[in-house]
């Protein structure tokens, strides 16, 4: 089966909320607000002679949507748009595409986080088997795209599905909060008697609303009911009357805060620096209030997995001149100076900024953002020498890495020809013969192109009606490659291009190749 090529978190510090069973997937997140409570269904105690109630606290019930379509059909990327056809799940079962989402490593290469991202965007029918009450597979997918930073994905894909469980509100509410957009879930809870908000939750809404007064009984009864911890009382206190703790040491910030702690420390003057919060919190950090390293720090932690733009991070390096020297400084100082030498098209010194400015890009692993700028100018300059070898390289990480292969390889060594039959698909099945490869990586990657069969082990999958299954399996598969297991890196080459995802397999191969993350 062919496919078109397409066009270029949960265990809170209380514990896993209610609802969310122990038979849902693992979740690859674990900083979920504790902002909805669905425990089991109690009933109040009550005394038969005397018929009075003996607690003041209200039973909490469970919620679930009635009648509705299967979350696993929601998506933002129609077949048109991705290549896949609907029925890529076929045969698979929800908890099987949800394990193997879940549990892929964080760290992919670019071409892989690409094409896994568009998986999980997809408009796809879902998998035979699966029911409307089953939506461990949608949140799987949602829980990877947090995982990553792909809040607006996450939040997209969350809004489709009209966020009906307390699952998936939860992600929605906490999504919401790190991109400070949280009236509206705030205003979702004062409006849905089918969520049941926690104490926390609850008096944050009500004083983000400017109520102010039911906040603060809000408290007083969480407090009285032991519904509220030390820690959330002391936060939510001065969160709600901070000039009364004026001159009070500052709260001992959470090594591990939810996003709805680390929004209040954040309107109580105590931010929380998102550096090693999970890559998410970073998406907090983009706003125009913080400071512009801070920024551009949030941007490259981002942009390394494809959840802001090359134009985001490229905008935020050319915002202002850099203030200081050294690491973050440099980095910014020598794509500013690329990008004058280029817009003067100086060839003289774009050779000599070109390989600082390479290395640099390599010790914080930018290629790739700054190869799809820069690559295509910097391969029309014709240059020289050890510029003209990484100029080369680096528009064959851009998305017109055929274009500039067509062009002469800036020298005749192996390297340079491997590298341009590969960009050009230059390569028969069965046939290497045109090129020579020049260590074990090479040899490896040329085999993969040259594998007349789809590898038996994802042959498997495939004659099981699992060919989306088969594709997460591959992107496993070429990221343990990459880690030094070339056969698993030659099978996930061979079947992309088995089942027509060329412009993928070839991508990978530039990319283990030249930018040789190899652990």
């Amino acid at each position: 089966m062919a496919l078109l090529p397409a066009p270029s978190y949960a265990q809170t510090a209380g514990g896993r909320a209610a609802g969310e069973v122990a038979s849902a997937p693992m979740s690859a997140i674990d900083w979920l607000s504790d902002s909805i409570s669905t425990p089991a269904v109690v009933s109040p105690q009550i005394n038969t002679e005397n018929p009075v109630a003996q607690s003041a606290s209200v039973a909490d019930v469970s919620v679930g949507p009635l009648g509705s379509q299967t979350t696993d059909a929601i998506g933002l990327l129609p077949p048109s748009v991705t290549g896949f056809s609907r029925d890529l799940w076929g045969a698979s079962r929800p908890d099987d595409l949800a394990h193997r989402i879940l549990s892929m490593p964080l760290d992919l290469m670019p071409s892989m986080q690409s094409l896994l991202t568009r998986l999980l965007l997809a408009e796809l029918n879902p998998p035979r088997g699966a029911n409307t009450t089953d939506d461990r597979l949608f949140l799987a997918r949602v829980d990877r795209l947090l995982a990553t930073g792909a809040l607006d994905q996450a939040d997209a894909l969350i809004a489709r599905s009209g966020a009906q469980t307390p699952a998936s509100f939860r992600r929605g509410f906490d999504t919401a909060l790190l991109l400070g957009e949280e009236d509206i879930p705030c205003q979702r809870l004062s409006a849905a008697p089918d969520l049941s908000p926690t104490f926390p939750a609850r008096i944050f809404c009500l004083a983000r609303a400017g109520d102010w007064d039911a906040a603060v009984l809000s408290l007083g009864t969480g407090r009285a009911l032991g519904y509220v911890s030390q820690a959330d009382d002391d936060l939510l206190s001065r969160f709600l009357d901070p000039d009364v703790f004026e001159g009070d040491p500052q709260l001992t910030k959470p090594l591990h805060p939810t996003p709805l702690t680390f929004r209040m420390f954040e309107a109580i003057g105590e931010h929380i620096p998102t550096t090693g919060l999970p890559l998410a919190f970073a998406q907090a950090d983009l706003r125009a209030n913080i400071g512009w390293k801070a920024r551009v720090e949030a941007g490259e932690r981002l942009v390394r997995m494809g959840a802001v733009s090359d134009n985001q991070i490229y905008g935020l390096y050319s915002e202002r001149k850099p203030a200081a020297s050294g690491g973050i400084w440099d980095r910014m100082a020598a794509v500013q100076a690329m990008d004058k030498a280029l817009q003067a098209k100086d060839r003289q010194t774009v050779s000599a900024l070109l390989p600082d400015l390479w290395t640099r890009l390599e010790e914080a692993e930018l290629e790739m953002p700054f190869s799809r700028i820069f690559g295509p100018e910097l391969a029309a300059l014709d240059l020289e020498g050890v510029a003209a070898q990484i100029a080369f390289q680096m528009g064959l990480l851009s998305d017109q890495y055929e274009e500039i292969a067509k062009k002469t390889a800036p020298d005749a060594s192996a390297k340079s020809l491997v590298l341009r039959a590969i960009a050009l698909g230059d390569i028969q099945l069965g046939d290497i013969k045109n090129v020579r490869p020049y260590d074990a990586a090479s040899t490896a990657v040329l085999e993969g192109f040259a594998t007349p069969n789809i590898p038996i082990r994802l042959q498997s999958l495939m004659d099981q009606d699992r060919l989306g299954e088969a594709i997460l399996r591959a992107i496993a598969l070429y990221s343990n490659g990459v880690f030094g297991d070339y056969d698993e890196l030659s099978d996930a080459i061979a079947f992309f291009r088995h089942i027509g995802l060329e412009n993928v397999a070839r991508q990978a191969a530039l990319e283990f190749l030249i930018l040789e993350r190899r652990g």
